[in-house]
């Protein structure tokens, strides 16, 4: 699988809070950017109701939701514009403490992350098929 120009690409989100597992999830979703496999957009932005974020996110392009806890703030920031995740991650899921004041563990984190993007990728090539 190739990396998706910018517009196929699937929008992923994350928490990004001050606890140990709102961290790993945003590290999780910057990974996951950076590999090529989904384009992170900021979800401040969403849940502030910036117009050109808010945009992007109901531009039709499939969604990605990652949280570090069973709160999904992600999620509920999209939800305020009506938009659902097509795939949605709560770290607590795969038994991600959630800790203040902490960083999360790397080792943890690389694990989750290959977990998730095993679950993404039918979602990321069924926006490479819509591509081509």
């Amino acid at each position: 699988m190739q990396n998706l120009n910018e517009a196929n690409k699937p929008l992923i989100y994350s928490c990004s809070g001050c606890s140990s597992a709102a961290q790993m999830a945003n590290a999780i979703a910057l990974k996951i950017d950076r590999s090529g496999l989904a384009e992170m957009s900021c979800i401040a932005g969403v849940g502030g109701n910036v117009k050109k974020l808010v945009r992007l996110a109901k531009s039709g392009r499939k969604i990605i939701a990652v949280d570090g806890c069973p709160l999904a703030c992600s999620k509920a920031c999209l939800a305020n514009h009506q938009l659902k995740p097509d795939l949605h991650f709560d770290l607590s899921d795969y038994d991600v403490p959630k800790k203040n004041g902490q960083d999360y563990n790397q080792d943890q984190m690389e694990t989750v992350l290959g977990k998730i993007e095993h679950a993404i990728k039918p979602v990321v090539e069924q926006c490479d098929e819509i591509a081509n």
